[in-house]
C-alpha cells in the first residue's frame, strides 16, 4: 500500500518524554514528505530533550506546550487543536505518558488533547526494555487497545542505556509506513472475518499433549491487516503468547474439536473466512486421566484418529463464505497447495515452505498465493507485511467473485 494514503492528512505529532524524542523531528520530514500537514505539541518533559523552536521552524507552526497557557486557552486552544487532526500520533509515547492516557488523566496539554479529541489515535511506545515488559505497562498497553488505540512498534535492538532488548522506538520511515497501512480506506467496513491462528493442542493425558510448532504469528498478522481494512474480525485462537490485535475480537481454544465449534459458532454472517491455524491433523482416541508413567521396556503406542477437517466444515455450508486455506509443506509445496484448493473447493490458498527455521516461529516469511483463476507470489517479508499484501489479494478476489455473482 502506498503511502499516498497519508497526502492531505492533518496529522497531530504528540512528543513526549524520552530520549527517543530527537527522532521526532526527522519524523516531522517523513510526515510531510508523503504530504500531510503536521502540528506539534510538546510535554514539558520532551522540550528538556529537543527544543520547540526546532519542532516549530520544521512545522512551519507555533509548538503548543502548556494546557493553561494564557494566550492559547483564550480560545481553548486544545480543543481546537484536537478537533483540527485527523490523526494524533504520539511518538515517542513514554511508559508515564502511556499510564496517562490509560488512566484518562488530563492534567497535561496532550492528555486532555487525547481526551477531548475524536480522532483515530496511534502511539508509538519507546522505552527500556524493563519498563515495556513491566506488568503495569502491558497492562495499560492492553486497556488502550480495547479502546481502539493503534500501537506501532515498540522495536528490539541496542538502546540508549546500553541494554538490549525491546522498547526502541521505530524508525521515522517505519512509523509513517505504519500509520500509512491505518490510513487505507477500509474496503472490508461491513464486512465480518474470522481467522483461526496458531496450533492446537490434542491431549494425550493431563500433562502431555500432541501439537506443532506454529506460534500464530502469522495468524495474528492476517487478524491485523482485516482490521485495518476496515472489518469486523473475529480471531480463534489456539494457544500461542502473542498480543492481540487492536479492534479484534479475540476467541482462545486448545484442540481442534474446540476450535471448530468456535469457528461454527461465528459463521452467521460471515463473509470471509481465513483458516490461518495449523490445526493438528491427528489426535489420541483415548485420553488418560490419569498421567501415563514412563517404564523401563515397555513401548508407548497411541492409536490416533483423525481430527475434524474446521475448512472443509466450512467450505461445505450451503451458504458459505469466501474460503481461503493455508498450506504449510515440507516440499512439493505448490503440488499440494493447488490440490488442497481443488479437493477442499477453497476460494484461495496461501502456501508456504517450512522446517529448517523456515515458516514458524519467524518473523519473516514468503508465500504462495493460488485461487482458481490464477496465482501470485508474495516474496519473503516481515508477516505484518505479507499480512497486508495477502489480505490486499484476498480483498480483490472476494470483490471479483462477488462482482461476478451480483452480475
Amino acid at each position: 500500500m502506498s503511502k499516498s494514503s497519508l497526502a492531505g492528512a492533518k496529522i497531530l505529532l504528540a512528543v513526549t518524554g524520552s530520549i527517543a524524542a530527537y527522532k521526532s523531528a526527522d519524523l516531522v520530514r517523513r510526515l510531510q514528505d508523503v504530504g500531510a500537514e503536521v502540528r506539534v505539541v510538546m510535554t514539558k518533559a520532551a522540550c528538556e530533550f529537543i527544543t520547540p523552536l526546532t519542532m516549530q521552524t520544521l512545522s512551519g507552526h507555533p509548538v503548543a506546550i502548556d494546557l493553561l497557557d494564557i494566550v492559547q486557552e483564550s480560545t481553548m486552544g486544545h480543543i481546537t487543536l484536537a478537533r483540527w487532526a485527523d490523526w494524533v500520533l504520539v511518538a515517542p509515547a513514554s511508559a508515564d505518558s502511556i499510564a496517562k492516557l490509560a488512566q484518562g488523566r488530563t492534567d497535561d496539554l496532550l492528555s486532555a488533547l487525547c481526551s477531548a479529541s475524536e480522532s483515530p489515535l496511534a502511539i508509538c511506545p519507546a522505552m527500556n526494555n524493563k519498563m515495556w515488559t513491566n506488568p503495569a505497562t502491558q497492562d495499560n498497553l492492553q486497556t488502550l487497545k480495547k479502546r481502539g488505540v493503534q500501537v506501532l512498534g515498540p522495536a528490539r535492538g541496542e538502546q540508549a542505556c546500553g541494554e538490549q532488548g525491546e522498547g526502541r522506538l521505530l524508525e521515522p520511515d517505519d512509523i509513517v509506513n505504519e500509520l500509512a497501512h491505518l490510513a487505507v480506506p477500509k474496503e472490508l467496513t461491513g464486512q465480518r472475518v474470522v481467522i483461526t491462528a496458531g496450533p492446537t493442542h490434542e491431549p494425550i493425558d493431563p500433562v502431555r499433549y500432541i501439537g506443532n510448532r506454529s506460534s500464530g504469528k502469522m495468524g495474528f498478522a492476517v487478524a491485523k491487516a482485516a482490521a485495518e481494512a476496515g472489518a469486523d474480525v473475529v480471531l480463534v485462537a489456539g494457544p500461542v503468547h502473542v498480543t492481540s490485535p487492536a479492534g479484534v475480537n479475540r476467541v482462545d481454544v486448545k484442540t481442534a474439536q474446540q476450535m471448530h465449534d468456535a469457528v461454527m459458532d461465528n459463521m452467521t454472517e460471515c463473509d470471509i473466512f481465513i483458516a490461518c491455524a495449523a490445526v493438528a491433523d491427528y489426535r489420541p482416541e483415548q485420553l488418560e486421566t490419569r498421567k501415563i508413567k514412563k517404564t523401563e521396556q515397555d513401548n508407548l503406542q497411541l492409536n490416533l484418529v483423525p481430527t475434524i477437517d474446521i475448512i472443509s466444515a466450512v467450505a461445505e455450508k450451503g451458504v458459505k463464505p469466501f474460503v481461503v486455506g493455508f498450506a504449510a509443506e515440507t516440499d512439493d509445496v505448490t503440488a499440494y497447495a493447488q490440490d488442497k484448493l481443488e479437493r477442499k473447493k477453497l476460494d484461495m490458498i496461501a502456501a508456504n515452505h517450512v522446517g529448517d527455521g523456515i515458516g514458524f516461529a519467524v518473523d519473516e516469511n514468503a508465500l504462495q498465493v493460488f485461487w482458481p483463476e490464477g496465482s501470485q507470489t508474495l516474496p519473503l517479508a516481515a508477516k505484518s507485511q505479507l499480512a497486508r499484501d495477502l489480505m490486499t489479494l484476498i480483498i480483490e478476489q472476494y470483490n471479483a467473485k462477488n462482482s461476478i455473482k451480483n452480475s
